[in-house]
């Protein structure tokens, strides 16, 4: 397998790193395609995008025709020898504007038009789709799309794997409530993988176990807190601010904020406020409802059953342990 490179940091590549499990799982999938278009969730950063693009090589290797976008990032890859499907995506991504919702449309029909052409093996995968093309109805409509690709094809096939990958828990409610995809999360790396990471990140840096604490696995903690000089105050202030930690939110959930960083499941079970969970989410702070952690229900390993020090209960977890500092130095300071 040809690891591809990824941009860690600006002028910084790495090699995609650990993931054994979810790799395995791609050829899986391309050995006999996916009956249901498969969603990926998880925290914002914890390696979706790298795996997706890992994802790319794995499935051209083995022949399929691939598409993959990043409508967010106006980004795309396509390995096919149909030039009039690749120039067609490669206009549409000239053409994007705004958040890029043309592309991701553009990637289905790239895939469909490569099945009416008699491909017997296609590949569709969309990188932080719903962000792109809104996380209520719009986002279940594009995956009933994908699964009348592979129910209702235009022309017969030997295959299809069909992946969309979101960082946005309020995407899942509305998919789940249908029987068009099937739901998968993905959690940040483990220990093994996140140290092979943190080998190739260039010298000098603090202990392994000290930046372990603070991302949970997170590689794109991991990348903050490298462009941050290891600043821990700078990214966690960062975070309050891009997750709107205002004073006023603090104030009106104070309560339940204040048990929640000292245990997540505080918030499970106990009558947590309906509209405090939804915000909770919508700003990518935790992880609710966390599923059984057999590892058939996840894309690569599980996180552990429950590890306070790193933020996680069994049903609810932040979804990184500078999420929750975040969140803890909001509290204080509002007293």
């Amino acid at each position: 397998m040809r690891r591809v490179k990824l941009s860690f940091v600006p002028g910084f590549e790495v090699e995609f790193s650990d993931r054994d499990r979810g790799v395995q799982q791609v050829l899986e999938w391309a050995e006999r395609g996916t009956r249901f278009p498969i969603v990926v969730f998880g925290p914002e950063g914890c390696g979706k995008t790298a795996w997706l693009k890992q994802a790319v090589e794995l499935l051209r290797e083995r022949g399929y025709e691939v598409v993959y976008v990043n409508p967010l990032q106006k980004e795309y890859l396509v390995h096919t020898d149909a030039k009039e499907v690749a120039k067609a995506l490669a206009e549409a991504a000239f053409k994007v504007s705004g958040v890029g919702a043309e592309l991701a449309y553009a990637a289905f029909n790239a895939a469909r038009e490569l099945v009416r052409l008699k491909k017997r093996k296609v590949a569709v995968l969309v990188d932080d789709a719903f962000q792109a093309i809104g996380l209520g109805k719009e986002a279940a409509f594009y995956v009933k799309s994908l699964l009348g690709l592979i129910e209702y094809p235009p022309e017969s096939y030997e295959r299809i794997v069909a992946v969309a990958a979101t960082s946005e828990g309020l995407s899942r409610r509305e998919i789940g409530r249908h029987r068009w995809a099937t739901l998968t999360p993905m959690w940040n790396m483990g220990r093994k993988g996140f140290e092979e990471l943190y080998e190739k990140v260039p010298r000098p840096k603090p202990d392994v176990e000290e930046v372990w604490w603070w991302t949970g696995g997170n590689p794109w903690m991991l990348a903050q807190l490298y462009e941050a000089r290891w600043g821990v105050d700078v990214v966690v202030r960062g975070i309050a601010l891009s997750k709107e930690l205002t004073a006023d939110f603090v104030s009106e959930w104070r309560k339940w904020l204040e048990v929640a960083v000292e245990d997540p499941d505080s918030l499970w079970g106990a009558g947590a406020p309906e509209e405090l969970l939804r915000e909770l989410v919508a700003r990518n702070l935790i992880v609710y409802n966390v599923y059984d952690r057999d590892p058939w229900f996840w894309v690569d390993e599980p996180p552990p059953e429950r590890d306070l020090e790193l933020g996680i209960g069994k049903h609810v977890a932040w979804q990184t342990p500078l999420h929750r500092e975040a969140v803890r130095r909001a509290v204080e300071e509002a007293r």
